[in-house]
């Protein structure tokens, strides 16, 4: 199985991470982690959030947006923003492909976003909170991920990497 690979860009709020990490260990799914963090991550909170999975997720950090972009030149992208142009359930998920996700405060960048438009997905929001949590999002869309893959008729790939 191709691992999906989970992008935050720039996270800020440790216990955020450290939920999206366990995400991934459960998942088998990468962690991109794009510089600067909000936090260090030996954090005690961000190891705390992730407890004894933390060290069972394949992290890769990033030294930068642009490092990042230059590294997955060329691999499937999918953005994920409140202001997206399409329901995440309308993503076109790919094995392999990177969903992308900004910082808590602010989400992705305007020019990311348009530049992208036609990849950049939302949930739907109908209450009046102006956001979902991160941490919330990340596990909603790497599960619909692995859903639309078909992971749920070969459960024996989960474990395999």
């Amino acid at each position: 199985m191709n691992s999906l690979h989970v992008v935050l860009v720039e996270p800020e709020i440790p216990p955020n991470t450290g939920n999206i990490a366990r995400i991934c260990g459960a998942t088998n799914s990468v962690l991109h982690l794009v510089h600067p963090l909000g936090f260090r991550t030996d954090d005690r909170s961000l190891k705390r959030a992730g407890l004894d999975y933390w060290p069972s997720v394949t992290i890769k950090h990033h030294s930068s947006l642009e490092a990042f972009m230059s590294e997955a030149f060329g691999k499937e992208l999918l953005y994920f923003s409140t202001k997206g142009k399409y329901i995440y359930t309308e993503a076109k998920f790919t094995p392999g492909c990177y969903l992308v996700f900004g910082k808590e405060t602010s989400g992705l960048p305007p020019s990311l976003i348009e530049e992208n438009i036609e990849r950049c997905f939302y949930l739907p929001i109908w209450g009046k909170v102006r956001s979902h949590n991160l941490s919330n999002v990340v596990a909603i869309c790497v599960y619909e991920a692995y859903r639309q893959l078909g992971i749920w008729d070969r459960p024996e790939d989960l474990h395999q990497s």
